[in-house]
């Protein structure tokens, strides 16, 4: 049990541990949420759950969540479907460690992790115990057996903060430059479009606000035809924290500075 809630505590980017060593400390992330005066110590505001899905989802490291949220072709898929697509991507990739029941227990995790089960009569209390992200809508059970899909849309629960948080993690991995195009931000792999299954028009409407939301740090252009974001400070992932108090209290707006 320890050794689990190490492991996702890694993955969530709550923790963080020394290479080389034994040593576990908290991100800044972890004690903006959860440490002396936490924006959410209980983990009870979406924001948060937000905030771990984008973490789990949003690098490719984290192989299973980001392939599926990123590269997967299809909105509909089962299991099965999702499994011989990891396969090709470990053979292709040259992954000698991949074995086919690894990537199966994988997959069954990733959409525990998104997907409500049915509960059956017979069911224990620890198996119908459900990830906290299944709240966030990401992927529903189809009308056939295993069947789900990704459901791409609106997300009302989504704050503008996170958001913002998102936008500059994606672009300082991606890019040093002062403007950011609409395509990367809606359709690059690893940004906020894929990630949180915005559509085209979701992305827009948000970017549209990103000057009253910041403070001017970053703005919406359409100047000459070009769809871009452009910034008016130094990127640092850290310090993007401050945006996302926004989306907790109704009171942050005037403390975020």
């Amino acid at each position: 049990m320890v050794s689990s809630m190490r492991h996702w505590a890694n993955a969530a980017g709550i923790l963080e541990e020394t290479s080389g060593s034994n040593v576990i400390r908290t991100t800044p992330l972890g004690r903006k949420l959860f440490g002396p005066k936490g924006l959410d110590p209980y983990m009870e505001h979406p924001a948060s759950l937000w905030l771990i899905h984008w973490e789990l989802s949003a690098r490719a490291e984290k192989t299973t969540w980001f392939w599926a949220f990123n590269h997967f072709p299809s909105e509909t898929f089962d299991r099965e479907h999702l499994a011989k697509g990891l396969e090709r991507l470990a053979k292709e990739s040259g992954w000698t460690r991949a074995a086919g029941a690894t990537i199966k227990n994988d997959v069954a995790c990733f959409i525990r992790t998104y997907a409500a089960q049915s509960t059956l009569a017979q069911s224990t209390h620890e198996d119908t115990l459900e990830s906290p992200l299944t709240e966030l809508g990401l992927i529903k059970p189809v009308g056939k057996r295993d069947g789900f899909r990704f459901v791409r849309g609106a997300k009302p629960t989504l704050g503008n903060g996170v958001f913002v948080y998102a936008l500059i993690d994606f672009w300082s991995r991606i890019s040093k430059t002062a403007t950011l195009s609409f395509e990367a931000i809606a359709h690059e792999p690893g940004s906020p479009g894929r990630v949180f299954l915005l559509s085209e028009n979701d992305v827009v409407d948000r970017l549209a606000a990103l000057d009253e939301i910041t403070d001017g740090v970053f703005r919406w252009s359409e100047t000459a035809g070009l769809k871009q974001v452009v910034r008016d400070a130094e990127l640092d992932p850290v310090r993007s924290l401050k945006f996302i108090k926004l989306d907790y209290t109704d009171t942050a707006r005037r403390e975020v500075a």
